[in-house]
């Protein structure tokens, strides 16, 4: 099973999401809190373009 992005409304009513692995386990906390649902979407979006990245390590 795939991971997904879950969106949801913080008890502020600010709109977050986190990213679960296909087991359920979270493997990327809150993200931070968007006024409309439609910011949160374009979060994602951008994590999805972005994914495939350079890893870097620092010290």
């Amino acid at each position: 099973m795939a991971g997904k992005f879950e969106l949801y409304t913080d008890k502020s009513g600010e709109y977050r999401f986190r990213l679960k692995a296909g087991n359920g386990e979270v493997i990327a906390l809150s993200s931070e809190g968007y006024a409309s649902k439609a910011s949160a979407l374009n979060g994602i979006e951008s994590i999805r373009r972005n994914a495939d990245s350079e890893v870097v390590e620092v010290d």
